[in-house]
């Protein structure tokens, strides 16, 4: 694999392995190509470092899916319009499920906005983004300073 990037190769073998438009064979040869590179479908979040691995599409009791639901409860953390209390609700979740939130050492609040509407103004500019996004963005700016 001389010239290509280990981690970016097996991403997209991984992303073979769960697109719907790929055939049965193909994704039998991507599995085998993973194994062969000492690593598995399964094991994305773990090498990220985060909480607990679920294979996609993993479900709870209620149907759920797993990495939806943590997701939600990460994005209730970033959420200005959500109460104190429920943010310190969505923290137990996550660090019940091996996930710990603190902001990176030097970063600021205000440097975390920025970034976000740095992201904002990125999808106002950018030609795949519908015009209901663009428009949102634009609010969602207008709102926060970011314009």
């Amino acid at each position: 694999m001389s010239g290509h990037d280990d981690k970016r190769v097996a991403a997209g073998l991984k992303a073979a392995i769960h697109n719907p438009n790929v055939s049965e064979e193909a994704k039998e040869r991507a599995q085998e190509r993973l194994e062969t590179m000492g690593t598995s479908v399964e094991t994305t979040a773990a090498s990220r470092g985060t909480g607990t691995v679920y294979p996609v599409g993993a479900t709870d009791e209620a149907g759920h899916e797993a990495n939806r639901v943590l997701g939600g409860y990460k994005a209730t953390l970033h959420n200005p319009n959500v109460s104190d209390e429920a943010k310190r609700h969505a923290r137990e979740i996550l660090a019940a499920d091996g996930y710990q939130y603190e902001r990176p050492e030097g970063v600021a609040e205000d440097e975390h906005q920025k970034r976000v509407n740095a992201g904002y103004k990125a999808a106002m500019n950018n030609p795949n983004v519908s015009m209901a996004a663009k428009l949102h963005a634009e609010e969602y700016l207008l709102d926060h300073g970011g314009l």
